[in-house]
């Protein structure tokens, strides 16, 4: 079993999250891996060196009581292993309803860890979301204005983190402005001290529009046993010890045939969709033969892949759910359509690999989860970036040799499916 007794214990509620927050540590100097699903001593064992361990669940859309279940179980584990901090990760868009199930997983874990305080931090400006006063926004536009208002899964309709949050937890919110933040690290770690009234739990809602925000939060909060927010939070942090002359984000490239699947109706994915047709051969799902024959439908996908690298192997192709809001509306009015494409991806995702597949990148958090379990990655070393949030990594498992990138369906310039190949170059 390794030691990992200065630890920073990470659960992220999706998989392109996880990878996400893994890829803001990398570049802040900690040696980070990815676990897929509760770890075992057998898969932290596998880890070697490591500063930062990034537990992946898939619960984001989970059901609330099962969401808390296994967070709570990944919190044990990684207390086990010895993590002295925690860091729960959860969309920089605050994806949950008003059952959760982001709070629910807080209040659970602030039990379990004998926490009476922790911060919520959704920002992450490098990728347009910030707090201010105590309201998230995306680039410019409030987030109950922004597309995430009409999310086929977490509609957001309130842009009042405090609020928002007070729906779904039993803990008292609070709010600190953006002036107590620029204030500087040490007024901001004085008012975290602070007595708790009541002796009621504490979730406190933090204000920050840049990463010197995130960089006063960070150290004010140093001494907190549990964190929250989206992976931005960790554009603060600085590694406990860094490897000194090692390149973080070094992987092993493996050359072969290069894919996407987008899974993802969110509007950066779909912008990305469009532009990515226009010059790669690209397929949209047919839902009514897939539905009709999902293994024989996924058999179809890889001959049309097949035939396009017979005429250019090193030519990625992409495989898409959603193109257009008129896509969109269509599968929300077919029942179980997102688990169907959910299935067919994943089983594409197999065959490619099977097929030759050796750089793959997969778009959406649902997705994501379920083509890594089919694939059966265990784990993942993060390389290069991508984008904020997005990068490369060395998949571990049995899905062969694999460079794999997850990339959340809000994430990424409008190029990314078309560029992301030349950062493994």
């Amino acid at each position: 079993m390794i030691d990992i007794s200065a630890v920073l214990g990470c659960i992220a509620d999706d998989f392109t999250g996880a990878t996400d927050l893994a890829s803001n540590l990398v570049d802040r100097g900690f040696r980070t891996a990815v676990v897929f699903g509760i770890p075992s001593i057998q898969s932290l064992a596998e880890l070697g060196a490591v500063d930062a361990v990034v537990v992946a669940l898939k619960t984001r859309t989970a059901v609330a009581h099962e969401a808390v279940a296994e967070s709570r179980e990944a919190a044990r584990m990684l207390e086990q292993f010895g993590a002295r901090q925690f860091y729960f990760k959860y969309c920089s868009t605050f994806d949950s309803t008003p059952h959760g199930n982001i709070g629910p997983v807080i209040d659970a874990l602030a039990g379990d860890l004998g926490v009476d305080r922790t911060i919520v931090v959704p920002s992450f400006p490098a990728a347009g979301r910030t707090v201010y006063q105590g309201h998230l926004f995306v680039h410019d536009q409030l987030l109950s204005e922004s597309p995430m208002r009409d999310h086929p899964l977490t509609p957001m309709r309130n842009s009042n983190l405090a609020e928002l949050l007070a729906t779904q937890s039993e803990n008292r919110v609070v709010t600190i402005g953006l002036a107590e933040v620029r204030g500087g690290q040490d007024a901001l770690r004085a008012l975290l001290e602070m007595p708790i009234q009541d002796a009621q739990r504490e979730s406190v809602v933090i204000d920050a529009i840049d990463d010197s925000d995130l960089a006063v939060i960070a150290d004010a909060a140093a001494g907190l046993r549990l964190v929250s927010g989206a992976s931005g939070l960790a554009v603060g942090m600085c590694a406990p010890h860094a490897a000194a002359g090692v390149d973080a984000r070094a992987i092993r490239v493996f050359r072969g045939r290069r894919a996407v699947l987008a899974g993802s109706a969110s509007a950066a994915t779909r912008a990305q969709v469009a532009h990515a047709a226009t010059l790669i051969p690209s397929l949209k799902l047919d839902i009514e033969a897939a539905a009709a024959d999902p293994e024989g439908y996924a058999d179809e996908v890889c001959e049309w892949a097949a035939a396009e690298w017979a005429g250019d192997p090193d030519r990625a192709v992409l495989v898409y759910s959603s193109g257009s809001l008129d896509d969109l509306q269509s599968n929300d009015d077919r029942p179980g359509v997102a688990d169907l494409i959910e299935r067919i991806l994943g089983s594409v995702a197999v065959r490619f690999v099977d097929a030759g597949v050796r750089q793959l990148v997969i778009a959406g958090g649902e997705t994501s989860g379920r083509s890594v379990s089919m694939l059966g990655v265990r784990s993942l070393v993060i390389g290069p970036a991508i984008a904020p949030g997005v990068a490369w990594s060395e998949a571990h498992g049995t899905a062969g040799s694999l460079n794999l990138a997850l990339k959340s369906g809000n994430f990424g310039t409008e190029d990314l499916f078309t560029s992301a190949w030349e950062k493994l170059q």
